[in-house]
């Protein structure tokens, strides 16, 4: 084998989404990761372009987890020609189907809506991927079990390693010719409502760490406190509390607090609806695999019968109409599309409706503009006034903060060669990368999209 790879940063580089990084070496190919850029229009308009690599090369896919950031990509990939094997653990293998069926038919969608009612300037607007790709996409994905190495070639072996913040989530260990690389995915927190702490790593030559929260540590408020006066105002002003909620884990989280604070009589029996039809699949997931959660099968049945599960866009209306004050929880979580929109297309210029911000706001999403404070949103081609209270809740968040990305690398028994900071914006890598060197004394480098670098094993 040479003793030499190459790594491509090809997204989540300088940025917190798109997440993709291939490692070239003389005897497999691997893509860690193979998501979709999500964010500002400049990123988005990323999406639409090849990889700036030869497809074809590429041999293999390994993903950390199932979110649309590091997997929203692959039907792009399997369109540029890729037939290789797409390798991750059962629950992200059933987390990445949802979300790419679900995405391509909202994808399908959002371009018929567009062609019809003529507010593109796209003549026609394309889905960025459809049913049929995607379909043929999850033909490619291959199961493989958590905390086993496994081999890939002569000199190459991988291990998935559990790292909370979403079910199935893991990092991904690569051992090649005796040279270990570490890539974060994203990590967890500890003391999570339903998952496990992450395990920690105890060896990394060459470091991948995520760094979305790199700059801050998440508020020690009480969401089930800050939840309770929420619900409880809603009810005094006889309104509606809208939560753009994303589907894998935060939707769960939200089902979970809200049976609790009802079982401890904080909050009244308010109506709740769920309506996203992928966060109704991602249920299906946490019942398939109860190993990877802590909810037990009586919590878990008797938080869904607390709800009420939205089946179809006919009830979506139903559920506006209704003049009882209630709770919404419904996709997308950054407000970038969904069965939301249409929420809001007809309550947020209410007073009397409150519109909760539960989780991380990438830049340039509708969810970014609201926790900003802008007077009115765009959707659906025209501006509908913002007359709706906004809150946000940080500590709901599924992602380390500053002190657990630390604490995270604190097993670590080697001094790594080099640690790339990933996933994050450029204030977060600043503010982590001075962490790390004075906590630990490692080179830290912050790549940039399309970045190559040479690694010498």
């Amino acid at each position: 084998m040479d003793n030499f790879i190459k790594v491509n940063f090809l997204g989540a580089s300088g940025v917190v989404t798109g997440s993709k990084f291939l490692i070239e070496t003389s005897e497999k190919n691997i893509l860690i990761d193979c998501g979709m850029f999500q964010g500002l229009k400049e990123l988005r308009e990323l999406n639409w372009e090849n990889l700036p690599v030869q497809v074809e090369i590429i041999d293999v896919v390994l993903l950390t987890h199932g979110h649309l950031d590091h997997v929203g990509y692959l039907p792009r990939l399997f369109k540029q020609g890729f037939r290789g094997k797409i390798i991750g653990t059962a629950p992200t293998l059933a987390i990445a189907e949802i979300i790419l069926k679900d995405s391509a038919k909202i994808h399908e969608e959002e371009a018929e809506k567009a062609n019809k009612e003529k507010y593109t300037k796209h003549k026609p607007a394309l889905p960025f991927y459809t049913v049929k790709e995607s379909e043929n996409t999850i033909k490619l994905f291959h199961v493989d079990i958590e905390d086993k190495w496994l081999q890939l070639s002569e000199h190459i072996s991988y291990r998935f390693q559990y790292n909370g913040h979403i079910i199935g989530a893991t990092f991904i260990e690569l051992d090649i010719n005796g040279k270990r690389l570490v890539f974060s995915g994203d990590i967890g927190r500890r003391d999570d409502y339903l998952l496990n702490d992450p395990k920690m790593p105890e060896w990394a030559d060459f470091l991948f760490v995520e760094s979305t929260y790199g700059n801050k540590l998440h508020p020690k408020e009480d969401a089930e406190e800050v939840l309770t006066e929420i619900i409880n105002e809603t009810v005094r002003k006889k309104g509606n509390l809208i939560i753009p909620s994303f589907a894998v884990e935060r939707l769960q989280t939200l089902m979970y607090i809200l049976w609790k604070l009802y079982k401890k009589r904080k909050i009244p029996n308010i109506p709740i609806f769920i309506d996203s039809p992928m966060g109704n699949n991602v249920l299906e997931v946490f019942k398939q695999f109860p190993g990877w959660h802590k909810l037990s099968t009586e919590e878990y049945n008797a938080m869904c019968n607390h709800v009420t599960i939205v089946q179809s866009y006919r009830e979506t209306w139903e559920t506006v109409d209704d003049p009882r004050s209630k709770i919404v929880i419904a996709g997308s979580g950054m407000v970038t599309g969904g069965r939301v929109l249409t929420y809001l297309k007809q309550l947020i210029d209410e007073p009397s409706t409150t519109v909760l911000l539960v989780g991380y706001q990438a830049e340039g999403t509708r969810g970014r503009q609201l926790q900003d404070g802008v007077h009115e949103i765009r959707f659906f081609g025209k501006y509908y006034p913002v007359k709706a209270t906004i809150k946000n809740i940080e500590s709901l968040s599924a992602h380390a903060d500053q002190d657990d990305l630390i604490h995270w690398m604190s097993r670590i028994k080697n001094i790594p060669e080099r640690v790339y900071l990933i996933h994050g914006e450029p204030n977060a890598l600043d503010a982590i990368r001075v962490k790390i060197e004075a906590t630990y004394g490692w080179y830290v480098r912050i790549p940039k999209l399309t970045d190559v670098d040479k690694l010498i094993l």
